[in-house]
């Protein structure tokens, strides 16, 4: 990385604002009232709709498909189980002796109620109108729940007032084309042009099983509330910024998109430029622009959580249940 690039007195105003005098310390607890003032909108909108189940869309990061199988798209119909988040956390190097923002022991346990019935419902519908899905009945490699759908229940439920709804969470293979060749974790920005792995769906083909989804919930007996889960651009992702800053112009565009309604613009996205910009964990969102476009549905309001320093912009959206 070039010395320019480390100085920051030559980076974007914005991110010298967030940086301040105390390396983002004061920015940091603003970032996370915005935040949570977010999560707790979305679970108000959750209650108010009182779903059968959650749909959560999520992505896994070497967790529990590793280099035996990568499916694109996978439903998990799983049996109930009760997870100890933190003590899987903490089997994580990034995680290692770091305290949660609950200070919550490591043996905390948390119930988690799944839908196996609607999984199945849903994985044959969409055999049945041509997309390829796979489905599970346990997990493989990781014994509960990856974090993209175990942190969207643990952070709807953030007020811990508990999350009694069963879940079906749908992984869409965000891995982009390193998280495999990197087993999981970031690589060396020299080792950048490594042999890679094959691309995640396409943006577009994300856009439509979302669209697909949508249907088959609107025609099932089923409540369903649908669940982007992931941030957005991530700045670890973005070789272009020398994985300083998130690309917060791509960001940008995709967020006016959605509140203008254009979901037509998401379908658009090239893949490539999603590698490009770090917003591989986006591709959650695309599935759920499809489901809002194929069932008419505006945005009914949002906050997009700017940042220049915090590794990744954060979005909360309500989207008003369908007729």
């Amino acid at each position: 990385m070039p010395a320019e690039a480390k100085d920051p007195r030559n980076w974007p105003a914005a991110m010298r604002a967030e940086w301040s005098d105390d390396q983002g310390t004061r920015a940091a607890a603003g970032h996370r009232e915005r935040m949570v003032a977010g999560l707790r909108r979305a679970r108000k909108a959750l209650d108010e709709f009182k779903p059968d189940f959650v749909l959560i869309w999520g992505d896994d990061q070497y967790e529990n498909f590793r280099e035996d199988v990568i499916p694109p798209f996978c439903l998990f119909a799983y049996p109930d189980m009760t997870i100890q988040p933190w003590a899987q956390a903490k089997e994580s190097s990034m995680m290692n002796a770091r305290e949660n923002v609950w200070k919550e022991p490591k043996d905390k346990a948390f119930p988690v109620r799944f839908h196996r019935d609607a999984a199945k419902h849903l994985a044959c519908r969409l055999l049945e109108s041509d997309f390829d899905v796979a489905y599970a009945y346990r997990p493989l490699h990781h014994g509960g729940l990856p974090h993209a759908y175990l942190n969207a229940i643990l952070y709807l439920d953030y007020d811990r007032h508990g999350f009694d709804y069963p879940v079906v969470p749908m992984q869409v293979n965000c891995y982009g084309e390193i998280v495999v060749s990197h087993k999981g974790f970031l690589g060396n920005f020299a080792d950048r042009d490594r042999p890679r792995d094959p691309p995640s769906p396409s943006p577009r083909r994300c856009f439509d099983l979302g669209a697909q989804v949508a249907r088959i919930c609107r025609e099932s007996p089923y409540r369903v509330a649908l669940v982007a889960s992931s941030s957005w651009s991530h700045a670890f992702l973005v070789d272009k910024t020398w994985r300083l800053m998130p690309d917060i112009e791509a960001d940008r565009r995709l967020y006016q998109a959605m509140v203008a309604g254009d979901y037509e613009a998401w379908r658009r996205v090239p893949l490539a430029s999603i590698g490009e910009s770090g917003q591989q964990e986006v591709l959650n969102w695309f599935a759920l622009m499809g489901a809002m476009n194929a069932l008419g549905q505006r945005c009914a309001w949002s906050d997009f959580i700017e940042t220049w320093v915090f590794n990744s912009t954060k979005v909360a959206a309500v989207f008003p249940p369908a007729g």
